[in-house]
């Protein structure tokens, strides 16, 4: 993190106060609006159990929220980037490349370099990341994908369904009103997260940029034998409501899931859901704890074939030596929700 950040409580009373102490080293998410604040932010205050607070501006986009446009928390003092985020602020849904850049008498190399200072990112990731978002928003409204194309900013119907397929693993026209299977965003401090549930179970949980993505989703159709829409059922508004708590620092609940599986695999996601927080187990101790010492490799397989990031939580296996193994949303995640478990812990 570029801040240590203190804990949420005092960050809301500095949002309440609009302490300008923290001014560009804290920000905060608000789910119901979707968008993320300085803490000086003169907009009415929401409430506490609809605010995440952010490091930097960065983990506030990678989370998937859109900057304010009152109090402008990508605002910079660097007067290129901010001569490029006010070009962007005036077309978002333009398809930027290093050409446009130059045409506005920026050297492109300076722009990368002054992005990823100030923001972590590059001018042109974060222009591909808000022209994603304003697509599969204008879907999640309930928009045609006609309307989703043009306010992502493809001219190309092919171009955007491509794109579309490229992260989802299916174009956009698979996704159905009538459908059993409903995906969502989940806002979290480390990332956006799709959930899919039906009206009983979550199905899937996985974090938006992880690249395994549209193969678990053709996967989970395909076991399912259903079709996907947009929404956000029962277990998904309970998914919601155990990660924030989760954040918080609190314990998950239990959340009905859908296990999509061989036995044996099952029988590891079990035994990871065992695993109680802040510690964590080795393969060999986890093939011992289901009781076939020998499979480890079979239970490294299960554990990478979880499909329900967190509630299931894979990110407590580690190496025998105890350094950290691969983890499919990646180590700096399985990092930080590990951290977050031990300083939960009792």
């Amino acid at each position: 993190m570029l801040f240590e950040l203190p804990p949420d409580q005092t960050l809301y009373d500095a949002l309440l106060s609009r302490d300008h102490h923290y001014d560009g080293r804290a920000f905060v998410g608000v789910s119901t609006t979707g968008v993320f604040c300085r803490l000086t932010c003169p907009a009415r205050k929401p409430k506490r159990e609809n605010c995440t607070f952010f490091d930097s501006q960065a983990a506030a986009l990678d989370a998937g929220f859109r900057p304010c446009k009152r109090c402008h928390p990508l605002s910079s003092t660097d007067p290129t980037v901010q001569k490029l985020l006010d070009a962007l602020n005036a077309r978002p849904a333009h398809r930027w490349t290093e050409a446009d850049i130059a045409a506005l008498d920026v050297d492109p190399s300076t722009a990368r370099k002054g992005f990823k200072r100030a923001f972590g990112m590059t001018f042109l990731e974060m222009a591909r990341q808000q022209r994603l978002a304003l697509g599969f928003n204008a879907l999640a409204d309930n928009g045609s994908v006609i309307d989703a194309q043009l306010l992502a900013g493809f001219e190309s119907g092919s171009a955007f369904r491509a794109s579309f397929a490229k992260r989802f693993g299916m174009a956009p026209a698979t996704f159905r009103k009538d459908a059993l299977l409903q995906a969502d965003f989940i806002n979290t401090p480390i990332g956006a997260m799709i959930a899919v549930s039906d009206r009983t179970h979550l199905h899937l949980l996985e974090f938006f940029d992880r690249k395994a993505l549209p193969t678990e989703m053709k996967r989970l159709l395909s076991m399912t034998k259903g079709t996907i829409g947009f929404g956000s059922p029962g277990p998904t508004e309970a998914t919601k409501a155990a990660l924030s708590d989760y954040f918080a620092g609190k314990a998950l609940p239990t959340i009905p899931l859908a296990l999509h599986g061989s036995a044996f695999t099952k029988s590891v996601w079990r035994a990871l859901i065992n695993i109680p927080a802040g510690e964590t187990r080795s393969y060999s101790q986890l093939a011992h704890d289901i009781g076939q010492p020998n499979a480890t490799r079979a239970v490294a397989r299960a554990n990478g074939a979880n499909q329900i990031a967190i509630l299931i939580p894979c990110h407590r296996v580690i190496c025998a030596d105890g350094s950290l193994t691969g983890y499919g949303g990646g180590l700096w995640r399985k990092q930080k929700l590990l951290e977050t478990e031990l300083k939960a812990k009792p």
